[in-house]
């Protein structure tokens, strides 16, 4: 019994592109089935407010019916002419630069002592310093309200007691105690996500390089600088980007500890903003003021992620 033969007919030419082009079409079809959700909620909920905002910033708008009064940009000379405005920016940069210098070295010396040192307990510890962060920031401003009160509250009992004759301070209510109170509270919040994320990338480094370089001679300073600290670089200057955004956006914290307060000296950028856009119905001017911070943040996330950050890119790249 013989065997029927088939034989295949060659396709035309245009058999085959018209095949070849279905087949893109439904690629794309497919990619943007995928994309299409997320992009749609990226352009109601950021493009379409920051236009808004910029629209809004050039005007003198309450909030309630049409935008009318039109200033160009005279919310913007209004605001950097503002000594308020100047005293909230500097505040912000101020926090901003706390948290660089001392915060993420906390967080830093924090997670190599229980990371690699050799503390009992270190899962405790690690609980421990991460738990204030679990907090809501409301419920984090309570605690520490009770904490800085000025006749029972921890801090001035502490000092009492191991300074004879120690007067009790109003630490929230003294201009020169009270951002420095607030950043307190902010790292006593914070610093335990920085120093579980120095953990995790302190796991990516081999313990078999660290005893090599000590084999080798080198002390545990050169480990630590030569070895372990830029073996971590890419958590390090991830943590940088994180704090200085963190610092610029921060408002729950201070609003509800100071509200800003005593006399402007706790005034940040987001407590400017909403005290003179929300609570006293300048939303125009309150647009200028988000429409700054926007930008401020926009361009310290383009330049770095750009600068700092691409080498990280890079290696993951390759």
């Amino acid at each position: 019994m013989s065997v029927p033969r088939y034989r295949v007919l060659p396709r035309s030419s245009s058999e085959i592109e018209r095949d070849k082009r279905n087949r893109e079409i439904n690629k794309g079809l497919t990619v943007l089935a995928f994309v299409l959700p997320g992009m749609l909620v990226f352009i109601l909920f950021l493009v379409i407010p920051v236009v808004q905002s910029l629209q809004f910033s050039l005007y003198d708008w309450n909030g309630f019916g049409p935008l009318e009064k039109f200033l160009g940009i005279g919310n913007y000379q209004r605001m950097f002419a503002d000594k308020i405005f100047q005293m909230s920016f500097q505040h912000s940069l101020a926090i901003v630069v706390l948290s660089l210098a001392l915060q993420l070295p906390l967080a830093l010396g924090l997670a190599l002592l229980v990371g690699r040192g050799k503390l009992p307990g270190r899962n405790l510890y690690r609980a421990a310093f991460f738990i204030p962060y679990v907090f809501s920031e409301v419920v984090t401003a309570i605690i520490w309200m009770y904490v800085y009160h000025p006749t029972s509250g921890l801090v001035n009992v502490f000092f009492s007691s191991i300074i004879p004759n120690f007067e009790f301070q109003t630490w929230l209510g003294n201009r020169d105690t009270s951002l420095v109170a607030v950043f307190f509270v902010i790292t006593w919040k914070y610093f335990g996500l920085h120093m579980i994320l120095y953990m995790a990338g302190l796991q990516g480094v081999p313990k078999d390089l660290e005893e090599a370089a000590r084999i080798d001679g080198a002390s545990e300073i050169d480990v630590l600088r030569y070895v372990t600290l830029p073996m971590m670089g890419s958590t390090i200057r991830m943590t940088i980007y994180l704090s200085v955004l963190g610092s610029f956006q921060q408002f729950v914290l201070v609003w509800t500890l100071t509200k800003g307060g005593p006399v402007n000296s706790t005034e940040l950028l987001v407590t400017y903003m909403y005290k003179y856009g929300i609570t006293r119905f300048y939303l125009g001017y309150g647009a200028a003021i988000a429409v700054v911070l926007f930008l401020t943040t926009l361009a310290f996330s383009l330049g770095y992620q750009r600068i700092v950050m691409r080498q990280d890119y890079v290696s993951e790249v390759a």
